[in-house]
């Protein structure tokens, strides 16, 4: 079956409806720099609408039964999985993303709203006994959860579907209206769910989703009519955010500079799959991921065999066009990003490091690249370098590869392989991060569990069950018996 080519052009979505006042934002081919698309794009007054219909909607979405929510979602889970095709092409070319990654990505999409019309239904509260001393007789408590009210999503460019759906998805469930900005490079993805949310019959107002430049978006951080804002992205830009946006609720998925450790308890057939599980961590789409592996931390007895599997394996990979099912990786999201990395390649190289593969780079494309001896002063060793590469480092004692880990002003997730169950627990206790993968690294993510991070890495959770939570407030009731 033929896969549908990308429109002319989409339209945003206000106050659930499809509209196109311009077609002023031009979506590229990531792979070609060329033209694939274009989009309206939403102005201040636009923005204002959306903020203004979702607080109209705030009441209605509110009184929607638990199974009406649930209808919703199931409607998109079917959508998506009939369009499954058109939206892994489309993410492919607006993204650049491999377009094996792609269809993982439409996967995810799908799983997560699968997972919040099962959670749709299970927004439960708690009796609660009060008489815990004398003055407290004869009292009853319980509480329930209730929507915060209208939300202000900001969606990146790395996943554009699943982390829309992070923020969307949730909403539905528990009665939220929302309005998104989707990142102006990737708006494709949030658009087609608009598209698919405009089929239903969620009151006026519940969705807006308004693409924006960043400078003319300040109203989805400002506006005190907003309870709460999800925002996804960088660092720099989520606490400036948080810092404006006054009295709302504030969620935030920032970067990461993700470690894994590889003790000398693996070998064998354990240690061929952590080679494949690294190299898929370190390198999958081009590396743009806040979880991606970035520093791989290994004992010294097995460091040299370990490095050179990881070299000969990183050669293998094929690079090109992204809509070849043979490419792993891909471009980079545009020419700045990649020739910021190239830059930090070579300055480490400069600063001492070794560049055991890859280090070349055309336009957006930069190769596959394993660096080792960077030295901790070193942009490529302290910074999000959010692309394809990778530093390694050796260890002799477990504790230190933990504090080299914690090293870090970042703290996303982290990678464990080990066989040693107490290394394992110890690893939990001590590495300071939102999540410890163990046997795996840490790219790995299930769209149920609690995700974020510590420190310059967020604040909050993402997960289904998680994201509701943030969006939901707890309200109280006591009841005197007399």
């Amino acid at each position: 079956m033929a896969v549908p080519a990308l429109k002319a052009s989409y339209p945003l979505y206000l106050a659930n409806e499809a509209r196109s006042p311009n077609q002023d934002l031009v979506v590229t081919d990531k792979y070609t720099g060329l033209e694939a698309t274009r989009v309206a794009q939403a102005d201040a007054a636009t923005i204002d609408a959306g903020i203004a219909a979702a607080v109209e909607a705030a009441e209605p979405m509110a009184k929607m039964a638990a199974y009406e929510r649930q209808a919703v979602l199931a409607h998109c889970v079917t959508r998506f999985q009939e369009r499954f095709d058109e939206l892994a092409m489309a993410l492919c070319i607006e993204a650049g993303k491999p377009i094996r990654d792609s269809r993982g990505e439409v996967g995810r999409l799908i799983d997560t709203f699968r997972i919040a019309a099962e959670e749709s239904v299970r927004m439960t509260g708690e009796v609660q006994p009060l008489d815990i001393s004398p003055r407290a007789r004869g009292y009853q408590g319980m509480w329930k959860r209730v929507p915060i009210g209208p939300c202000s999503f900001v969606s990146p460019f790395n996943f554009p579907l699943n982390l829309a759906a992070h923020k969307i998805a949730p909403a539905l469930a528990v009665g939220c209206p929302f309005v998104m900005k989707p990142a102006s490079r990737t708006p494709l993805g949030a658009l087609i769910i608009g598209e698919v949310l405009a089929e239903t019959d969620l009151p006026k107002g519940a969705f807006s989703i308004l693409p924006a430049h960043r400078e003319g978006a300040d109203l989805f951080t400002t506006d005190d009519r907003l309870k709460l804002l999800s925002f996804t992205g960088s660092p720099e830009v989520g606490w400036d955010l948080k810092a404006r946006a006054g009295k709302k609720k504030v969620v935030l998925e920032l970067g990461g500079n993700a470690a894994v450790i590889v003790d000398e308890t693996i070998s064998g057939a354990d240690l061929d799959d952590a080679v494949e599980r690294i190299i898929f961590g370190a390198f999958y789409q081009s590396g743009q991921s806040c979880i991606g592996v970035q520093r791989i931390i290994i004992h010294a007895s097995l460091y040299d065999d370990l490095r050179d599997r990881l070299v000969a394996r990183t050669r293998t990979l094929i690079a090109g066009d992204p809509k070849d099912e043979a490419t792993f990786v891909g471009p980079m999201i545009d020419v700045k990003e990649a020739a910021r990395l190239d830059n930090w390649i070579q300055a480490a190289a400069a600063g001492g490091a070794r560049i055991l593969c890859g280090g070349k780079r055309e336009g957006a494309m930069l190769e596959a690249t394993l660096v080792e001896g960077v030295g901790r002063e070193a942009k490529l060793y302290a910074e999000e370098a959010f692309g394809p590469v990778a530093i390694l480092s050796r260890f002799e004692d477990f504790e230190t590869a933990l504090d080299e880990v914690n090293d870090s002003k970042f703290g996303l997730q982290a990678g464990v392989f080990t066989r040693d169950l107490f290394r394992m627990l110890t690893a939990w206790d001590r590495l300071d991060v939102g999540g410890v993968v163990v046997g795996d690294v840490p790219s790995y993510r299930v769209d149920n569990m609690p995700y974020g991070g510590v420190k310059d890495s967020g604040l909050g959770r993402e997960g289904v069950k998680f994201a509701m939570e943030d969006m939901t407030e707890i309200r109280n009731l006591v009841i005197r018996r007399r």
